[in-house]
């Protein structure tokens, strides 16, 4: 075609690799939105690829997400503000997470501002004695994992109403 190289345009320095990982995306509207998330093939923090939770953490305001429409796949950018949690595909995403090994697990209820209650476990890296529930929520981050028998969940601490240790039955 006229003015159209047949030689494939060398690639832009300023070009970052993304991956699509499968997710669930639960608003403050009620829509539930099915899609995925670009995510880099190298973190910016650790060894190996971008995890969805640090999307979600790694700045203020809209990140992009491709959402499965009727109409076909687009792109749309979504505030994190209103987002009460993400349901991922990859349930081995949390284990990737530096600390991972080290932090107190915590079997947990939550109760969300939707009115959705979930059980399962967190993980508060901190040393003894900042390893509690209390930890995990006045830490920096606002997007923490969630895991569950069938599910990964990254929850909006924002969005938690209640939270609850459960206390394991002798």
């Amino acid at each position: 075609m006229p003015g159209y190289s047949s030689v494939p345009a060398p690639l832009s320095e300023y070009r970052v690799e993304k991956s699509r990982v499968e997710a669930t995306l639960t608003l403050t509207n009620g829509t539930t939105v099915l899609g995925c998330f670009f995510i880099s093939r190298n973190s910016r923090t650790h060894t190996g690829p971008e995890g969805v939770r640090e999307v979600l953490n790694g700045e203020a305001g809209f990140f992009p997400f491709e959402a499965r429409r009727a109409d076909g796949l687009r792109a749309i950018l979504y505030n994190r503000d209103h987002v009460i949690f993400a349901v991922i595909a990859d349930t081995q995403e949390p284990q990737r997470d530096p600390g991972y090994d080290v932090a107190t697990p915590r079997v947990v209820t939550m109760l969300l501002t939707n009115g959705t209650r979930l059980h399962g476990t967190v993980r508060v890296d901190g040393p003894q004695g900042r390893d509690r529930l209390s930890d995990l929520v006045r830490a920096g981050e606002t997007f923490r994992y969630l895991e569950t028998g069938h599910a990964t969940y990254i929850i909006n601490v924002h969005h938690v109403v209640e939270l609850s240790e459960e206390i394991p039955v002798p």
